[in-house]
């Protein structure tokens, strides 16, 4: 027998949500329960225990994506499982149709060469500070970057530093003196060898990267990896990714060729001479470099966060590995697995019509403001009747809170929010700041908005 499942709501969604399931032909049984409130995202794990007295024989319970509240420990004292769905009722069709088997983004087979570009300038905590950060958005592996002509005499002590700390840790110079000190420190790799400093390989334990010994010369390249293979040596192998106008589609193709013959190389690309030299927004880059990574098999890429534009590499770079692993292992598209690379616009910004917010606004019987967006526009209403503008300064003159500082306030605010996400086509939803993906690190929003509404009313 198909499975139950009891649906908690408030008034105002109830109607709504009778129409989308019954659209959806499911094949599980469903009852529908309004538990006597009038807005379902006020709905608490407290108040569903105090109120709800009969489950109706369903096999689990499905609460608002809003309902704050210990859902497992409710679970255990109702003898039922809880689960939270999403927050807008019209997502329901796209959650059963994910509920089934959601990626697993747990695992990447790249790992993350996260570059400090100015090490040899930097104290000894300012390091730490950054490899810390790089860490946490999910650097695998902290590159001491060497600075032309700069002396560096903190290098090995930023090894061992780093190392006491945990860290896995490569030397990137193209000097030789800086990479043999590197690699008697202690480093993990060296960026990079070519075929004239290979000696530098047998003088250290080191795992060394290499590159074509003149730019694009692959017959170079093959040379040392036969010298590395000859001594049984693990090495990665970079062909170099060239900047967009200068030769970045010949490079690709180098790439191309080296994994064509030799199919099982490890291979690591330095991803920064695009998203640092093309000034665009990175999130994009990155997805198509992580997805380039994913076809040619390539191991590691090396990233770096100097340009302002640039900042998020390495928390665009973790998100993007991992996508693009989870499509590769279920022989799928990297669509619908995950939202972290879609920071300016989103696949389903609009859930409700301009119809449906202007049969919403006739169920509302309190003075409160609700704000939502439509293809149309952007639309305010209460219980006195509903606007509709694209421009915020259009709403304002109807509203009649010009003597209310705190409730004018509090309607600029989300006014200004819900512009913004109508221009970009993002998912606006009062009262919640705006989602950027990995531009913008989530924040609990710990302001209480009551304090901005007339007293006694409710927000949403």
């Amino acid at each position: 027998m198909a499975e139950h499942i009891l649906f908690l709501t408030g008034k105002l969604a109830e109607r709504q949500l009778h129409h989308v399931l019954e659209a959806m032909q499911p094949e599980f049984r469903y009852t529908v329960h309004q538990l006597g409130l009038k807005v379902a995202g006020l709905m608490t794990a407290d108040m569903i225990q105090r109120r709800l007295h009969d489950t109706f024989g369903a096999d689990w319970v499905m609460v608002p994506g809003r309902c704050r509240g210990d859902l497992e420990a409710l679970s255990d004292a109702l003898g039922i499982r809880f689960v939270r769905g999403p927050d807008e009722v019209k997502d329901l069709p796209l959650y059963f149709g994910k509920a089934r088997r959601p990626p697993d983004l747990s695992h990447y087979d790249v790992r993350i060469f996260a570059e400090i570009t100015d090490a040899p300038r930097m104290e000894l905590d300012a390091i730490l500070r950054q490899a810390r950060d790089y860490r946490r958005d999910g650097a695998d592996v902290i590159d001491l970057g060497c600075l032309p002509s700069t002396p560096f005499p903190q290098l090995e002590a930023a090894v061992a530093a780093l190392h006491a700390e945990g860290f896995q840790v490569s030397v990137d110079s193209l000097d030789n003196d800086d990479l043999l000190r590197g690699g008697k420190a202690g480093a993990d790799y060296l960026l990079s060898l070519h075929e004239h400093n290979l000696w530098i390989a047998d003088a250290v334990a080191s795992t060394p990267v290499l590159i074509p010994a003149n730019h694009g010369d692959l017959d170079s390249l093959e040379r040392a990896m036969t010298g590395l293979d000859a001594k049984s040596r693990a090495y990665l192998v970079d062909p170099i990714l060239d900047p967009i106008h200068f030769g970045f589609t010949a490079s690709l193709l180098r790439y191309h060729s080296v994994r064509s013959r030799h199919p099982q190389a490890a291979m690591l690309m330095g991803v920064g001479n695009l998203t640092e030299l093309t000034h665009a927004d990175t999130l994009g880059m990155n997805a198509l470099l992580l997805g380039i990574c994913s076809e040619l098999n390539i191991s590691a890429i090396l990233t770096t966060q100097v340009s302002q534009h640039a900042r998020k590499a390495v928390a665009e770079a973790d998100a993007a590995r991992r996508i693009m692993h989870a499509a590769h292992q279920l022989g799928t598209l990297p669509k619908h697995m995950d939202d972290r690379l879609l920071a300016l616009h989103e696949t389903a910004p609009f859930p409700y019509s301009s119809a449906e917010i202007a049969e919403l606004q006739q169920e509302i019987r309190d003075p409160s403001f609700r704000v939502q967006i439509s293809r149309d526009g952007i639309h305010i209403f209460n219980r006195d009747g509903l606007h509709s503008a694209t421009n915020p300064f259009d709403l304002f003159p109807k509203l009649g809170v010009d003597q209310d500082g705190g409730h004018a306030f509090y309607l600029g605010v989300e006014l200004a929010r819900a512009e913004i996400a109508w221009q970009l086509g993002k998912r606006y939803v009062q009262d919640e700041p705006l989602r950027w993906g990995c531009a913008v690190a989530p924040a609990e929003n710990t302001i209480d908005t009551h304090a901005y509404q007339p007293a006694g009313t409710t927000l949403r």
